[in-house]
């Protein structure tokens, strides 16, 4: 059985005859210790397919499940503390998704004094925690405006691990941070998972960033899921248009490439407008 299962899940915004709906009939899996990657331009629903996992918005169609169990918006308090246990998020801005008036060690702890977890043994893992994400473990007595990005982001990493979830939400994690920044954290991820064996969920607009950590990709376009399969597969040899142009806008690092890459991009463009064009015309 997968750890993350969602099937047919439809999502609407607004009610009634105003209700337009955002994700279509979407279907998706995630085993333990896989990293399927989910990745579409703004406003493709990706986002929102993660907020459901979470528990964070309702469904008009379709379920998610993890572990087996039905997850929902209506989940009460308790049920939603048991949710928590299972599954965490790392949000995209990690200026913005620490408090800045907890020390690191506040931080790290809170989750796990709400659980409740004793101080003492809450230090202890506030600790490890900090070890966990190649953090000095010093660092507990200070504060986010210390730490730069890659730092910042490691913290929130901590958070993610502290209840030690069989899945994390990555939504945008490494999007705030430069190119080199990125590589880091995308290896402390991978390293994670192969000492944890948990899930990931990554959410990204980066086909490249998405290709480097995931075993699977989905790719979204619209509120549906255009294409699925091994990382490979849909990177080399991808299936449907949407994905290819995702591929093409990819950013390289040698200059002449992404030139070509670049003026391949535009022609496909040009093509598409005119083929448009033409078929408005013919009507």
């Amino acid at each position: 059985m997968s750890l993350l299962e969602i099937d047919g899940l439809q999502i609407s915004y607004g009610r009634g005859r105003r209700a337009t709906e955002i994700v279509h009939g979407v279907d998706l899996s995630v085993r333990a210790g896989e990293t399927l990657g989910l990745v579409g331009e703004s406003g493709s629903g990706k986002t929102t397919i993660g907020r459901a996992v979470l528990g964070l918005v309702p469904s008009s169609g379709g379920t998610v499940s993890v572990e087996g169990k039905l997850v929902r918006a209506s989940m009460n308090a308790r049920a939603r503390r048991e949710h928590a246990k299972s599954v965490q998020v790392i949000f995209q801005d990690p200026y913005t998704s620490l408090s800045p008036s907890l020390t690191i060690a506040d931080t790290l702890a809170e989750p796990l004094i709400a659980q409740g977890l004793q101080r003492r043994e809450a230090a202890t893992r506030v600790s490890d925690l900090l070890d966990s994400v190649c953090l000095p473990k010093d660092s507990g007595g200070r504060l986010p405006r210390e730490f730069s990005g890659g730092q910042r982001q490691r913290v929130a990493i901590a958070r993610a691990l502290a209840l030690r979830p069989k899945l994390i939400v990555c939504d945008e994690p490494v999007s705030a941070l430069d190119l080199t920044t990125q590589a880091v954290i995308l290896e402390l991820l991978i390293d994670i998972q192969r000492r944890t064996g948990v899930g990931y969920l990554f959410i990204s607009h980066d086909l490249a960033v998405v290709r480097h950590i995931s075993h699977r990709v989905a790719v979204m376009y619209r509120g549906n899921i255009v294409e699925q399969g091994d990382t490979r597969a849909v990177t080399e040899r991808p299936q449907h248009d949407y994905t290819s142009r995702l591929l093409l806008a990819s950013p390289v690092a040698d200059p002449q490439t992404q030139r070509r890459r670049r003026t391949a991009w535009l022609d496909r463009g040009r093509q598409s407008k005119a083929q448009s064009t033409a078929v408005g015309s013919a009507t």
